[in-house]
């Protein structure tokens, strides 16, 4: 997968599984014997993919199922994280995957990759959370009311088609339209320090995204359960958060609630400007970070914050 590729910049092609719990729509890259499971956030699905090249450059086979009501996945496979969760693990078994190196959970997809470490030690081997949701609440209620309209399943579509025809023909109003949400320094500031290559691949990215019934799906779930809150502290397996403090979509404090929740994790800053944490300065060094603990745990350098 080239570096393009893996910011999302073109489609991929996907498949369909028909399992016992319902149907699965999955991207499985397959680069070798070892395996990382992705879940991504809100409005992302398997066909997208965002800060990939990390597992690629390790020599991973990803496989990336999208969670329920995105992409070709019905809202009612899985049902919650832990269904997911479960899910997912019988989508392995169906791929004849019998271990997974470690389960990524991004933004919204953090409470199931926590499901799944939790529920499924004997399959996954380490956990890896990037700016994910975490025991609190989330979102805020401004937010909530507001995506229930935007998103919702009978005006996502439309709300989608005028941010694509933004970022496509105005893309920079269109990403500080889109980025206003996702930082807390001025909106301004970050689009204007975003590399050319990198405003081009998120121009890109934005201009693929859609909700489905999942975004509406996750604030149902995530607003009332909290969906990740019970499983934290049963991940026996050794834990990687990372997360930025200027985030405003998923504020820091999830991560350094998730960092105390999970007995065996260590949390990363970012220095990233926004939620985005791929497209901070300090990627590189993050990237090997993750290689460093997808190899040997826990790199020695990090501390609990």
């Amino acid at each position: 997968m080239s570096s393009a590729d893996s910011h999302g910049l073109d489609e991929h092609p996907t498949k369909l599984a028909e399992l016992t719990a319902g149907r699965v729509e999955y991207r499985f890259d397959r680069r070798g014997p070892v395996t990382v499971v992705i879940f991504y956030g809100g409005h992302m699905r398997a066909g997208l993919s965002l800060g990939e090249e990390v597992f690629a450059e390790a020599g991973c086979s990803v496989l990336v199922p999208s969670r329920p009501g995105y992409g070709r996945t019905p809202v009612s496979t899985g049902g919650s994280a832990a269904g997911f969760a479960d899910v997912t693990s019988a989508l392995c078994a169906h791929l004849g995957i019998t271990e997974v190196t470690a389960v990524v959970g991004v933004s919204g997809g953090g409470p199931t990759a926590v499901a799944m470490a939790a529920r499924h030690p004997a399959l996954v081997q380490r956990l890896v959370l990037q700016s994910a949701v975490g025991p609190l609440p989330w979102p805020d209620r401004r937010t909530r009311l507001g995506a229930r309209i935007v998103f919702a399943p009978h005006t996502e579509r439309v709300s989608w088609a005028l941010v694509h025809s933004l970022v496509r023909y105005a893309p920079d109003a269109g990403l500080r339209m889109l980025l206003r949400d996702l930082t807390l320094l001025p909106v301004g500031d970050v689009v204007a320090g975003l590399r050319p290559q990198d405003r081009a691949r998120l121009a890109a990215l934005f201009s693929r995204m859609r909700s489905g019934r999942g975004f509406t799906r996750d604030l149902r779930a995530l607003a009332t359960t909290g969906d990740s809150a019970g499983h934290a502290g049963q991940v026996s397996q050794p834990a990687l958060v990372i997360a930025t403090r200027q985030d405003a979509a998923v504020r820091y404090a999830h991560a350094q609630a998730l960092a105390a929740a999970l007995p065996q994790a260590e949390l990363l800053e970012s220095r990233a400007d926004s939620h985005l944490i791929w497209f901070g300065r300090d990627w590189p060094l993050i990237a090997e970070q993750i290689h460093a603990f997808l190899k040997d745990g826990p790199p020695r350098t990090m501390q609990r914050h």
